[in-house]
């Protein structure tokens, strides 16, 4: 299960987040997890537990600073109000503590969903020292031309049916990443946004989320080794 865990941040203070650990003692590579846009719920705590059973430090900062979005009028509201420049800085907090806990092998990526997706997203260009990013179905206010410039491996993961995060303009990015000499690699499913979210029956597609997971699992295992 996980355990409230808080650091510092670089800009002053401390931040809260969720803290699971690999079983056993044997270094770990270290995962960033970042929130949907509800905040660091049940699903996101499951999400972190679930990567630290397969064998990552796994840490959900919690970027509303203790608040919790229970509708989506809320959740809209609250990405909304979000500084984004903010949590990502914020996300880079999360990497040092990770990177320089006991139980870390010293590698740390970021793996985001819908909002946390967008926020890995750009992390991966602006975060120093992030070893991969995974990316479900978000996207950042940044060009493709932008992101070209990432220069860490990047898995991604879209939907057919998704109007918000369109994979469309995902590949547009991993077609600009490769030709700027970038590793990316995304991959597209026969679902609809938000389809890893087995909470919520009307958004879950199970095959899809089973192919995601198990490719995401072999990405982080292959780059945090």
């Amino acid at each position: 299960m996980t355990i409230q865990v808080k650091f510092a941040a670089k800009a002053g203070g401390q931040i809260e987040g969720a803290l699971s650990e690999a079983p056993g003692q044997v270094p770990a590579g270290g995962v960033v997890v970042v929130q949907e846009w509800h905040g660091v719920n049940a699903y996101v705590r499951a999400t972190v537990d679930r990567l630290a059973a397969s064998g990552f430090l796994a840490l959900a900062p919690d970027l509303y600073h203790g608040k919790l979005a229970t509708t989506t009028d809320q959740a809209a509201q609250m990405m909304g109000a979000l500084d984004k420049k903010k949590a990502v800085a914020e996300i880079g907090d999360a990497a040092r503590f990770l990177e320089r806990h006991a139980r870390s092998n010293g590698k740390v990526g970021v793996v985001g969903f819908c909002m946390g997706g967008a926020l890995a997203f750009a992390a991966a260009l602006h975060v120093a020292g992030l070893a991969a990013a995974a990316v479900f179905y978000g996207l950042p206010d940044i060009t493709p031309d932008e992101l070209a410039h990432v220069r860490i491996p990047v898995q991604a993961h879209f939907a057919r049916k998704d109007d918000w995060a369109k994979a469309s303009v995902a590949a547009e990015i991993e077609r600009k990443v490769r030709a700027a000499g970038g590793r990316m690699d995304l991959y597209v499913y026969d679902a609809g946004h938000a389809f890893m979210r087995s909470t919520d029956p009307h958004v879950y597609e199970p095959e899809s989320a089973k192919l995601a997971w198990e490719r995401l699992v072999e990405f982080l295992k292959r780059e945090l080794a």
